[in-house]
C-alpha cells in the first residue's frame, strides 16, 4: 500500500515552489504566486475545473482560506487565476513537484517498484478552429506502483508523441526503472535514450513498425506451430474480471533469436514476448494478441506484471481523468492554460490516490468537495 510523506502545513507547500518565477508584471501584482497556486490546487480537487470556476469555489470559501493563508489583498478573481495559469511556464511549473514526487515511498517487499508507463492523450473538446488549432495532445508519464504523474508534455498533434518522449524522458529520472510504452513510442532512439539512462524498456509492437513487428510476429507464430519444442520460453497464464467482461491472458516471453532482423539496431534488446488475450463480453468471444520487445532479462510473471501495469494508464489515469475529472469535456482553448489545468488534475489525482480509505477516487474527490477538513486532509494540511 502506498505510504504518502506529504506537506505537513501550508509553508511547506508554498516551499515547493520557492523557486519558480513569478511570470506576472510587477505593476499591480495583488496577490501572492503562492497563495493563487495552493488555491487552485485545493480548487481542482475539489471539482474546479477551469479559472472561473476556481475563483469561484475560492470565494465560497474565503474565511477558511484567510485562515491558512496570507491573502493580503482577500481572494484572487477568477480573471486573476486565469491570467497566471496562461502565462506560467508549464515545465517549469511541473518541476516544482519534483521533491514531493520524490517524497512518495512504497512499502519495501514489493518487487519491481519502479515502472512508469508512458501514453498519450487527447483532450477532445480543447480545438481551436478559429486559429487553426487541432485538439491538445498530452503525453504523460505515470508511475504505476506509486500512482502518481511523474510529468506531462503537450503536443499539437498524435504524430508528435514521438518527438515528445525523449524530451518527457529527459526531464524524470528513469534510472533503474523500466519504461513501458505502446507502439507509438517503439522507435530505436527511443530504446537507446533509456538504455543510456541506465533504465529498461518494455515496448509494444504494432504493424506500422514494419520491419520489427513483422520480424517479431513472424519467429513467434512459427514456434507456436511447434509448441516452442525448439525454443526456450517461459509462458503464464491469467484471468481477470471486471465491467461484464472476463479476459484469459496468457503471456509468452522468449530470448531474442540472434537471427531477428535489424536486432543488432534495438539497444539492450534482450526478451521478446506476447499476450494472448481471450475475451468474453456477453456472449461473444474475440482473440486479441499484442507482440513485445524488452531489454529485461527472462521472467514471465515479471513481464506479464509490466504489460499489465501499462494498461493501468489506461484504467487508472486516462479512465479517472475522463471520469472523475471530466478532463475530456474541458473547453478550454489557450494551450499553456489547458496544459497547466491538465497537470493541476493530475496532480490532484495523485494525491487523490495516496489516501487510506475506503473510498474511490471519484467519491474521495467529492467529499473533498464537501468537506473542507478532508480536502486539507488531502493535501496534508492540519486543522487551523
Amino acid at each position: 500500500m502506498a505510504v504518502t510523506k506529504a506537506f505537513d502545513d501550508v509553508d511547506s507547500i508554498l516551499q515547493e515552489f520557492g523557486d519558480l518565477d513569478d511570470p506576472r508584471s510587477t505593476i499591480n501584482r495583488h496577490h501572492l504566486l503562492g497563495d493563487l497556486i495552493v488555491i487552485s490546487i485545493m480548487a481542482v480537487i475539489a471539482g474546479a475545473d477551469g479559472p472561473l470556476a476556481i475563483g469561484t469555489w475560492a470565494e465560497n470559501n474565503e474565511e477558511w482560506l484567510k485562515e491558512r493563508l496570507e491573502l493580503p489583498n482577500g481572494i484572487p478573481s477568477h480573471d486573476t487565476i486565469g491570467r497566471l495559469l496562461a502565462a506560467l511556464s508549464p515545465a517549469a511549473f511541473q518541476s516544482c513537484f519534483e521533491s514531493w514526487i520524490a517524497s512518495v515511498t512504497i512499502a519495501e517487499d514489493v518487487e519491481d517498484l519502479n515502472q512508469i508507463a508512458i501514453d498519450g492523450k487527447v483532450l477532445r473538446r480543447s480545438h481551436d478552429r478559429r486559429k487553426g488549432l487541432g485538439p491538445l495532445w498530452l503525453v504523460s508519464a505515470w508511475s504505476v506502483d506509486r500512482g502518481i504523474s511523474l510529468g506531462q508534455l503537450a503536443t499539437d498533434e498524435k504524430s508528435n508523441e514521438i518527438t515528445a518522449i525523449p524530451e518527457l524522458l529527459a526531464n524524470i529520472e528513469i534510472k533503474d526503472a523500466v519504461i513501458t510504452i505502446d507502439a507509438a513510442g517503439c522507435q530505436r532512439k527511443i530504446a537507446k535514450t533509456i538504455v543510456d539512462g541506465k533504465g529498461d524498456y518494455v515496448l509494444s509492437l504494432k504493424g506500422n513498425q514494419g520491419t520489427i513487428h513483422c520480424a517479431v510476429a513472424t519467429y513467434v507464430e512459427e514456434q507456436m506451430e511447434n509448441d516452442f519444442a525448439s525454443v526456450k520460453v517461459q509462458r503464464f497464464t491469467e484471468t481477470l474480471k471486471g465491467h461484464g467482461r472476463k479476459d484469459e491472458i496468457t503471456y509468452y516471453q522468449m530470448p531474442v533469436p540472434m537471427d531477428l532482423a535489424n536486432r543488432e539496431k534495438w539497444a539492450g534488446l534482450k526478451t521478446i514476448g506476447v499476450a494472448v488475450r481471450y475475451s468474453k463480453s456477453g456472449g461473444t468471444w474475440s482473440t486479441e494478441a499484442r507482440y513485445y520487445i524488452t531489454s529485461i532479462a527472462m521472467g514471465v510473471k515479471r513481464f506479464a506484471r509490466f504489460v499489465r501495469g501499462h494498461w493501468a494508464i489506461e484504467s487508472t489515469l486516462h479512465w479517472c481523468l475522463d471520469m472523475t475529472f471530466r478532463e475530456d469535456e474541458s473547453r478550454v482553448r489557450d494551450r499553456t492554460t489547458a496544459n497547466n489545468l491538465a497537470w493541476l488534475k493530475r496532480f490532484g489525482l495523485s494525491l487523490l490516490k495516496q489516501q487510506d480509505d475506503k473510498h474511490s477516487i471519484a467519491m474521495r474527490r467529492r467529499v473533498a468537495g464537501w468537506n473542507l477538513d478532508y480536502l486539507a486532509q488531502v493535501l496534508g494540511i492540519p486543522r487551523a
